[in-house]
C-alpha cells in the first residue's frame, strides 16, 4: 500500500517565520522525484525554490499564490511506495529502491524528534511505475487525500522565462495560456506580457453607466514588508544625523578612464567609491559598528561587509560584499557587478542580503544630487553619492568646468559625534578629489 507523507515548509534560515507562495511547480496527481522543487516562495530576503524530500504522487497541495505559509505548516502531501506499518515508524529498506532520506540542502532542517534517522521511501526517478498506488484486491477503500489514477495526466504548464514574469501577468490580469511566447520554443518573455497589458489599455472600454473611482489597498508582503519594518525600526531607534559636502570628482573619473584603458576587467565608479569607503573605515573604525539590541553598548566590527543599494524587479535591495576590506579594486568591481545582476533578476540569496556593517548608497544613478537616507538598521553609518555632473568650479584659482558630485554622510549619533563624522566625510571627499591619496593606504 502507498504511504502518504506530509511535507511542511522548512526553516529557510535567518530567523524567517514564513513565506509567500509565488507559484506552484507541480500539480495534484503529478509524479515527482526525490528533491524535485515543488513550489517557489518569496521570503523577506529572496525568492527561492523549495525541493520535496519525498518521491511519489502529489495528492494535495496547500496555499494559493499570494498566500502566506508559516514555517512548519503543510505544503504538499505525497503518496510514496512500499512501507508496511505506521507512517511514523522507522523501517528497514524494503529493497534497492529504499535509501536514507537526504536533508534539504541549504535549509536548516530540524533533527527528528525521536532521535532516529528518517528514511526516504521508494525512489521514483527510474519510472512512474515505481509508485504502486493501486490496492491489491478490489475492496472498499478509505477516503484518500486525492485520486492518483491520473498521475500521468498532469496539466500542461505554460512555459514562462521566470517567476517574475508570471507574477507580472498575475498582477496585470493577463492570461498566460492565451499568449504566444516570443522566446525560444515559445517561451513567454516579459515583453510578451507587457504587450498584452498595453493592448488591454489601448482597447476601447465597454460603455458604462457612469465612471466609478475606486481605491485599492496593496498589502505589504515579502520583501516590501521586511523593508518597511526595518526602515520604521531604524527611524524609531536611531538618532541619525546627516552632513554633506560637494567634491570635484574630475581626477577620480580621469583615473577610471586610465585604468580602463589597460587590459583587464573594467573598473566602475562604484568600485572606486567602495575602495575609498574601505580605506576611510580603516582610518575611522568606530564608524564600522552597530549598537547592541538593548542599547547598552557598541559593537565594533573587525571586517567591512559593504552593503550597497541596488534596484531590482522586487524593489530596492541592499546586497552585501563580504570582506570588502580584503579585496582589490578589481575584485570589488567583479563582486559588485555579480550582485547587481543578481538583484536585477531576483536571484539574490538571503545570505547575500544580510550581515552588512556599512552601506554605500549611489543614489546618483537616479539622477539626483543629494539625499538624507534612513540608516540600514542596525548599521551606524551610510555614505551617499549623488550624480557626477559638469558644473562651474573654481580650480587652482580659475573658474573651470569640472565633474562635481555631492557626498552625504548619515550616521548614528550614539556611535560618534559630529567631529568624527565630519572627519570621515572630508577624508572621503579628499580621496575623490585626489585619488592618489589612496596609495598611502596600500
Amino acid at each position: 500500500m502507498p504511504v502518504v507523507r506530509e511535507f511542511t515548509l522548512p526553516d529557510l534560515g535567518e530567523g524567517l517565520t514564513g513565506a509567500e507562495v509565488v507559484r506552484w511547480m507541480v500539480e495534484v496527481g503529478e509524479v515527482i522525484a526525490v528533491d524535485q522543487p515543488v513550489v517557489e516562495v518569496e521570503t523577506a530576503k529572496a525568492v527561492v525554490e523549495v525541493p520535496c524530500p519525498y518521491g511519489g504522487v502529489v495528492t494535495a497541495r496547500y496555499g494559493e499564490p499570494g498566500e502566506e505559509i508559516a514555517v512548519g505548516a503543510p505544503l504538499v502531501t505525497v503518496a510514496v511506495a512500499g512501507l508496511e506499518g505506521p507512517a511514523d515508524t522507522p523501517a528497514e529498506p524494503a529493497g534497492p529502491a529504499a535509501e536514507v532520506e537526504r536533508p534539504l540542502v541549504g535549509y536548516g532542517v530540524a533533527e527528528p524528534a525521536r532521535g532516529g534517522r528518517r528514511r526516504r521511501v521508494g525512489a521514483v526517478a527510474a519510472a512512474p511505475a515505481a509508485v504502486a498506488v493501486a490496492p491489491a484486491a478490489p475492496a472498499p477503500a478509505p477516503a484518500a487525500p486525492a485520486p492518483v489514477a491520473s498521475a500521468l495526466a498532469a496539466p500542461v504548464v505554460v512555459p514562462v522565462i521566470s517567476p517574475l514574469v508570471r507574477r507580472l501577468a498575475r498582477e496585470q490580469g493577463v492570461d498566460l495560456a492565451a499568449l504566444t511566447g516570443s522566446g525560444p520554443d515559445g517561451l513567454i518573455m516579459r515583453a510578451d506580457v507587457e504587450r498584452a497589458v498595453a493592448a488591454k489599455v489601448s482597447a476601447p472600454a465597454a460603455p458604462t453607466a457612469a465612471p466609478v473611482a475606486q481605491e485599492s489597498v496593496i498589502p505589504l508582503r515579502g520583501l516590501r514588508k521586511a523593508v518597511a519594518e526595518k526602515l520604521s525600526r531604524s527611524h524609531r531607534e536611531i538618532p541619525a544625523a546627516t552632513c554633506w559636502v560637494d567634491a570635484d570628482a574630475t581626477e577620480l573619473m580621469a583615473l577610471r578612464r586610465q585604468l580602463n584603458a589597460t587590459p583587464g576587467p573594467k573598473v566602475s565608479v562604484l568600485a572606486l567609491l567602495a575602495r575609498i569607503c574601505t580605506v576611510a573605515l580603516a582610518r575611522f573604525p568606530e564608524l564600522n559598528s552597530s549598537v547592541t539590541e538593548d542599547g547598552s553598548g557598541i559593537v565594533r566590527h573587525s571586517a567591512v561587509h559593504l552593503g550597497f543599494a541596488a534596484q531590482g524587479e522586487r524593489g530596492l535591495v541592499v546586497p552585501v560584499v563580504r570582506d570588502a576590506h580584503a579585496r582589490t579594486t578589481e575584485q570589488l568591481g567583479e563582486e559588485l557587478a555579480r550582485l547587481t545582476e543578481a538583484a536585477r533578476n531576483g536571484s539574490l540569496t538571503p545570505a547575500e542580503l544580510t550581515g552588512g556593517t556599512f552601506t554605500l548608497n549611489n543614489y546618483g544613478v537616479f539622477g539626483v544630487d543629494g539625499s538624507t537616507p534612513i540608516l540600514n538598521h542596525p548599521e551606524a553609518a551610510m555614505l551617499g553619492v549623488g550624480r557626477i555632473v559638469a558644473k562651474p568650479w573654481v580650480h587652482e584659482g580659475q573658474l573651470a568646468v569640472r565633474e562635481v558630485t555631492q557626498l552625504s554622510f548619515t550616521f548614528d549619533h550614539r556611535v560618534c559625534d559630529g567631529g568624527t563624522a565630519g572627519g570621515f566625510l572630508r577624508f572621503v571627499a579628499d580621496c575623490v578629489e585626489q585619488p592618489g591619496m589612496l596609495l598611502r593606504q596600500l
